[in-house]
């Protein structure tokens, strides 16, 4: 079985970050992978890695990186696979913000479709609604999970309405 989504991430001090997103992949029977890449210090397996994604069927490519957080976007100059970035609060981020920037300032035509700081779920979801354009079955899981959300809310209101307040109207 080929992996789908390839989660990478600068090291593996973002593995508690990014596990939220192989969680997500594992619950939804998504086939994925999992390594460590650093633009800074592997940039030629960066570029190998990049360059042969898309030829071992990988649809998806989730980077998670902090600090300057150069993966996402060296990645995404050299794959034609859609990247989603995960900025990452690391212990030398400025609480976050160069990470965030350096993914959703990307130059025109190299984009990194960017999720919430340290939102790896979010990444995973969103690799998910990507793959699912295109294969009818996790199309459906989707919409399942999509469902499963709305009833958290619902549910969420019916425990509301036993809440008893003075005032309360409704």
């Amino acid at each position: 079985m080929q992996p789908k989504v390839s989660i990478i991430m600068g090291s593996t001090s973002d593995l508690n970050i990014m596990s939220a997103a192989a969680k997500f992949l594992d619950e939804m029977n998504i086939p994925f992978e999992i390594n460590a890449l650093s633009a800074h210090r592997t940039p030629e397996l960066v570029l190998d890695f990049a360059k042969k994604a898309h030829a071992r069927g990988v649809k998806v490519i989730i980077a998670g990186a902090g600090g300057a957080a150069h993966l996402p976007g060296v990645i995404a100059a050299l794959t034609p696979l859609p990247v989603v970035g995960v900025p990452i609060k690391s212990s030398n981020s400025i609480d976050g913000w160069d990470s965030i920037l350096s993914m959703l300032q990307m130059p025109s035509g190299i984009p990194v479709a960017t999720v919430a700081l340290d939102g790896a779920k979010n990444a995973a979801i969103l690799a998910m609604q990507i793959i699912a354009t295109g294969e009818p079955e996790v199309q459906r899981q989707m919409l399942k999970f999509k469902a499963e959300l709305a009833d958290k809310i619902a549910q969420a209101n019916r425990e509301l309405e036993a809440v008893q307040f003075k005032n309360r109207i409704g």
